[in-house]
C-alpha cells in the first residue's frame, strides 16, 4: 500500500525549517488559475493535443505513456547545455526531447513501447536512442534509465501480458488503485524518504503516470477515474520556482544562498524533502481555494491541472524566472 502523499506533505509543511508556505498569497494564484481556465489555457484536452503525445486511443498509446514516465526524470546537466533532440525538423528540450527521442526510435525500428524490446536493450543502443543534437548537452543517468526499462519490462512480461494496459484494467477505474499497483510492483517508482523519523512519499512519476492516462483518455473509458482528485501535484524541480515567484513558497535566507551557489543537493536530504513537500501542500491549498471560488460549478480544476498550468507557466516565462534558483538533485525520481 502506498504511503499517502497528501498526508506526508502536510506533515512536512508543518515541520519544515527552511521552506514556508505563505497562505496569504494563495488566493491571488487561485484567481490567476481561474482566469487562465476562462481563457481556455487549462483543459483536459491539452495533453492529447500536444504534438509529441500519442493520438491513437489504444494499448500502444498506454504503453508509450508508461515508457515515457518510466524515463521522465533528470533533464538538467550541471556541466553542459540543455539536452536537445530534433524530430520532424523541430528542436525539443527536456521532457519534450524525451518524447521526441522515443518517437524517433520507433521510426528507426526500435519500438520503445514494447517491453520485449526495451527489456533487452543494451547501453550502447539506449545511448544512441538518446543522442543529442550537435552542440547541446548530453542526457544524464542513461545507465539508470536502462535499469528502469529492464526492471519494468521484465515485470510487464512476467505478470501483465507484456502491456501496461493490463495494469490499468486491473485497477478498475481507480486512480488510487493504479497508483498503489505501480508503487508496489515497480521499485523505480518508489519515490519515498524519511523525514523527522517518519516515512514520507512524493511518487512524482507514479502520480504523473496516472494523471497522463486520465488526461490522454479525457476521463473516459479506461482513463475514467472518479477518484482522480486523490492525485496531488508532481513534486519536481521546476514548479517550486513558480511557487516562489508567486510568493506562495518562501525560502530561508540560508537556503536561498545555498541554491544560488548551484549546490547539488544529496537525494532525500531534508532541504529537498522540505521543498518538494511544501510545494505539494502549497498546490493543495491553491486547489482548495479554487474549489471554494467556483462553489457548486462543474468546472474541473484539480491539483493535476493546476500543476500542468504552473509547469507550462515556468516554461513560458523561463527568462523572467531565472532570478529564482531551483534546487538541483541528480535523481531517478524527478
Amino acid at each position: 500500500m502506498a504511503v499517502s502523499v497528501r498526508e506526508s506533505c502536510e506533515f512536512i509543511a508543518n515541520s519544515a525549517k527552511d521552506v514556508k508556505i505563505n497562505s496569504s498569497k494563495v488566493d491571488s494564484v487561485a484567481d490567476l488559475i481561474l482566469e487562465a481556465h476562462k481563457q481556455g489555457k487549462i483543459s483536459l484536452s491539452n495533453f492529447s493535443e500536444c504534438e509529441v503525445h500519442p493520438k491513437s486511443n489504444d494499448s500502444l498509446g498506454i504503453d508509450w505513456i508508461f515508457t515515457v514516465d518510466t524515463l521522465n526524470f533528470c533533464f538538467w546537466n550541471p556541466r553542459a547545455a540543455h539536452w536537445e533532440v530534433t524530430w520532424n525538423k523541430k528542436k525539443y528540450s527536456g521532457y519534450y526531447a524525451l518524447c521526441a527521442a522515443i518517437w524517433r526510435s520507433i521510426e528507426e525500428g526500435v519500438d520503445l513501447r514494447d517491453p520485449k524490446v526495451y527489456s533487452k536493450l543494451s547501453l550502447s543502443q539506449l545511448k544512441h536512442i538518446f543522442r543529442c543534437d550537435e552542440g547541446s548537452g548530453e542526457l544524464l543517468l542513461v545507465e539508470e534509465r536502462l535499469e528502469c526499462l529492464h526492471e519494468v519490462g521484465k515485470i510487464l512480461l512476467d505478470k501483465y501480458e507484456g502491456t501496461f494496459k493490463s495494469c490499468v484494467q486491473k485497477s478498475q477505474n481507480s486512480a488510487q488503485k493504479l497508483l498503489d499497483l505501480v508503487v508496489s510492483e515497480f521499485r523505480c517508482y518508489q519515490d519515498e524518504a524519511v523525514f523527522k523519523g517518519r516515512k514520507v512519499s512524493f511518487y512524482k512519476r507514479a502520480q504523473i503516470l496516472v494523471a497522463d492516462i486520465w488526461l490522454w483518455c479525457k476521463d473516459e473509458g479506461m482513463g475514467h477515474f472518479p477518484d482522480i482528485d486523490s492525485i496531488t501535484m508532481f513534486a519536481d524541480y521546476r514548479v517550486p520556482q513558480v511557487l516562489v515567484h508567486f510568493g506562495v513558497l518562501e525560502y530561508s535566507p540560508e537556503l536561498y544562498e545555498t541554491l544560488k551557489k548551484n549546490t547539488i543537493l544529496k537525494s532525500k536530504c531534508d532541504i529537498e524533502i522540505e521543498i518538494r513537500g511544501c510545494s505539494i501542500e502549497a498546490v493543495e491549498q491553491i486547489s482548495r481555494a479554487v474549489r471554494s471560488k467556483v462553489g457548486g460549478s462543474t468546472i474541473k480544476l484539480n491539483s493535476i491541472l493546476i500543476d500542468n498550468f504552473l509547469w507550462d507557466y515556468r516554461r513560458a516565462h523561463a527568462k523572467e524566472l531565472e532570478y529564482i534558483p531551483y534546487h538541483k538533485v541528480i535523481s531517478i525520481f524527478y
